[in-house]
């Protein structure tokens, strides 16, 4: 990757939010049953915090959702995923999807992690 990111990954995140911003405001019930759903699937449990995270990135990946994807990264990032265990989620989701998963995870993926991390890869 090179070193001059474009803010694209920030702007998904803001782009996304502000979707989810309006979707609320439209749909209020809905976003809240939503929103209680997903966080109930996120609470640490059996499965680490972490873990889920991982999980969730590797099927957005699977699925080709870009906004998932970045959403997942940042969640893995904010739970303490290294670096390594993310590029190991991107193998195993490549390993399981095929070329088109592991095209995001060399791509997208990276660049996620790059720019929310703050970490430039070159």
């Amino acid at each position: 990757m090179d070193e001059q990111h474009t803010p694209y990954i920030q702007e998904a995140l803001h782009h996304y939010k502000e979707g989810m911003g309006y979707f609320t405001e439209q749909m209020p019930e809905v976003a809240h049953k939503y929103h209680e759903f997903t966080e109930a699937c996120f609470k640490e449990g059996s499965l680490s915090k972490k873990e889920k995270q991982l999980i969730a990135l590797a099927l957005s990946m699977n699925a080709q959702d870009e906004y998932c994807m970045i959403y997942h990264v940042k969640g893995c990032l904010d739970q303490g995923a290294s670096r390594e265990e993310i590029l190991e989620a991107v193998a195993v989701t490549g390993a399981f999807g095929g070329g088109a998963a592991l095209s995001q995870g060399v791509t997208l993926i990276e660049e996620a992690v790059s720019e929310l991390s703050g970490d430039i890869v070159s």
